[in-house]
């Protein structure tokens, strides 16, 4: 049997702008901003199961994936339905595909506008 402490709130973010990053995922998961800081240095995102917070962080640094120096911490799995189609429509509201693609057949490793990874995936568990 699987026990918790307690479940997952929020995947945080850290990002030089939240406001100039929230609509690229809120347009990118079908979000809607669920509550902010004052300052607007913290912008939490919500409708798709836990929330997706970005924390404004002054001295970001990109990944620089897949050699460094800046390794990713993380990145998001998204499931993709068609994969190329999908690409183009991250393309559109600004993601970028990233130059090494171990396995574009089965996924696509795309950045978001400030450099986070995330991954479009056709592949599914049997």
């Amino acid at each position: 049997m699987t026990t918790r402490v307690a479940p997952l709130a929020s995947i945080s973010i850290d990002c030089p702008s939240p406001d100039e990053l929230a609509p690229f995922y809120k347009n990118l998961l079908g979000l809607e901003e669920a509550l902010a800081a004052p300052d607007r240095g913290v912008i939490c995102l919500s409708g798709a199961g836990p929330m997706l917070t970005l924390m404004r962080v002054n001295d970001y640094e990109p990944p620089t994936w897949p050699h460094g120096p800046q390794f990713q911490q993380m990145h998001l799995d998204l499931a993709a339905d068609d994969l190329d189609a999908d690409v183009a429509a991250a393309v559109k509201i600004g993601a970028r595909e990233a130059d090494f693609q171990p396995s574009p057949e089965q996924w696509r490793v795309m950045l978001d506008p400030v450099g986070h990874l995330f991954c479009l995936s056709a592949v599914r568990p049997d």
